[in-house]
């Protein structure tokens, strides 16, 4: 996917990924709300966001994605029906696939499956695709708080607590919401958790 972006958007994305690249942890705008990232393939870097959420890690973490190559390499298979419905999906959509791989243990549910959404907001499609992997992306809240729909509502707990914190789209209007879930097993068989 070709996307446009402005020099200090290239720069953002630039010292973002130095910062992933070390196993580091990053606040970054997301297609749905701000998140916090890190290299979904770091089972450090995950063990650490899971901390700054003070979030129980038996509750697994969706990963983002920037093509369906990466889908590809993250799931060890995607029914025909997951690539329809993520091909056709107006608003972003997660889904939950049977089985995670390439990725750290601590990111899986108990029963290996792992949430994943294929980005297409120019920002973290980019990030994801410079980054060449996966990213965590979770609400920038601590676990049980409300999720924050704008730059300035995250908490500066959060902000304190990662490695870097992204610069573009601060300004931008608060997102209407997170994404649906849907859990789509091999077979066909799916399932909405959260429209």
């Amino acid at each position: 996917m070709k996307v446009q972006l402005d020099d200090s958007m290239r720069q953002d994305i630039g010292r973002a990924v130095e910062v992933l690249r070390r196993g580091g942890v990053i606040l970054y705008p997301t297609d749905t709300i701000w998140g916090i990232g890190c290299d979904a393939r770091n089972a450090e870097a995950v063990k650490r966001v899971y901390e700054i959420k003070r979030r129980a890690d038996s509750k697994a973490l969706i990963t983002l994605v920037g093509s369906m190559a990466m889908l590809d390499s993250t799931v060890e298979e995607v029914p025909e029906v997951a690539e329809q419905l993520i091909d056709v999906a107006v608003d972003p959509v997660t889904v939950i696939f049977d089985r995670g791989r390439g990725v750290a243990p601590n990111l899986l549910a108990e029963d290996g499956s792992i949430g994943v959404r294929l980005t297409r907001e120019t920002f973290s499609a980019a990030l994801c695709n410079a980054f060449r992997g996966p990213l965590v992306s979770t609400s920038a809240n601590v676990s049980g708080e409300p999720s924050p729909l704008d730059f300035d509502s995250i908490s500066q707990e959060i902000k304190d607590a990662v490695d870097y914190v992204c610069t573009s789209r601060r300004d931008e209007a608060p997102a209407a919401k997170a994404s649906s879930i849907i859990k789509i097993s091999t077979g066909g068989l799916f399932k909405i958790i959260r429209k």
